[in-house]
């Protein structure tokens, strides 16, 4: 196992952009960023518009839409719909489907994992309309879209790549588009379920946990592909590389440590090595309260993507209407 504890994993473009700029201290070309912010929600937007710029970021030619709102930890009702009305906006401002388009929403993850059970918990709550399209009410008509969706599991349930039962239910009802939704892997701690990632790349299930399975792209599938993600876990060994940088920070504290405002990276790597073995090396974690975290995030996502999908109805009295 080869781990490179100062480059630590990341499903976010965001993040990504950050390590690569401390790194190489300077803008990288190809890589365009905004920032917005309402109040206590912060969108930002990463645009990687060449390959050179794919190359150095790792992270696919695209569109990545990320925001971030730390109160999402907590049970904030007004927060929650905050968020829930943001990536409404994003999601719908990114993909621009006419009204008759039909989409395929996919729970990605394993529903036995609960900090991997994202993708199936917010499928649970998306309006599927399409095997009511002609059942709908006249006032309805034309402003519900055609959504079906499903949660397939992960190979070690089904004995089926992910993106193989994707690829044949696509072939068959031919959506317009594919929305993924799967947990990710954050690099920082304090990005575990306050962040939501909208890109128009697609997705490769359980690349956040080293785990590479066959992508759920344009490219696999023939159809767009609008990956939606939340951070659920960090490494380890990121957590404890945040402590020793940290400790480097503040002088403080670097004063009951040798040397400590001088440690290279090596070093830092030496004293991780230590504290996580090679076995322990591969070490996720997630927080305690998770049960909790995912079922109210699992709310937010299914929410922004119902509101993004039906925008002519209030998404939360969407069931009165389709009895």
């Amino acid at each position: 196992m080869n781990l490179n504890f100062n480059t630590p994993r990341t499903d976010l473009a965001l993040e990504a952009r950050e390590m690569l700029t401390k790194r190489v201290n300077q803008t990288i070309p190809g890589v365009l960023m905004e920032t917005a912010e309402d109040e206590e929600v912060i969108i930002t937007r990463v645009n990687i518009t060449t390959p050179k710029a794919q190359e150095m970021m790792g992270k696919m030619q695209g569109k990545y839409v990320t925001i971030e709102a730390q109160g999402l930890r907590y049970k904030n009702t007004p927060l929650q719909e905050k968020v829930m009305n943001h990536l409404a906006h994003e999601l719908a401002a990114m993909v621009n489907l006419p009204k008759s388009a039909t989409v395929l929403v996919i729970g990605l993850g394993n529903w036995n994992v609960t900090p991997d059970a994202l993708g199936p918990r917010a499928v649970d709550k998306i309006v599927v309309t399409r095997h009511l399209q002609e059942m709908l009410s006249p006032e309805l008509q034309g402003g519900v879209r055609s959504i079906c969706a499903i949660a397939p599991g992960v190979l070690g349930i089904t004995g089926m790549e992910t993106a193989e039962i994707v690829a044949g239910i696509v072939s068959k009802i031919k959506p317009n588009l594919v929305i993924a939704i799967d947990a990710l892997a954050a690099a920082s701690s304090h990005r575990v379920i306050t962040t939501v990632q909208i890109a128009n790349t697609g997705i490769h299930p359980g690349s956040g946990v080293g785990n590479k399975r066959f992508g759920i792209t344009q490219e696999t599938l023939g159809v767009p592909v609008v990956a939606i993600g939340v951070p659920t876990v960090v490494h380890a060994s990121t957590i404890a590389m945040d402590t020793i940088n940290t400790l480097q920070e503040h002088a403080s504290f670097a004063r009951y440590f040798k040397s400590m405002e001088n440690l290279s990276d090596s070093d830092r790597q030496v004293i991780v090595r230590q504290v996580l073995p090679e076995a322990l090396g591969d070490l996720m974690v997630t927080p305690k309260e998770v049960d909790r975290l995912i079922a109210d995030v699992a709310d937010v996502v299914a929410g922004g993507i119902n509101q993004a999908m039906h925008p002519t109805i209030d998404y939360k009295n969407i069931h009165m209407y389709l009895h």
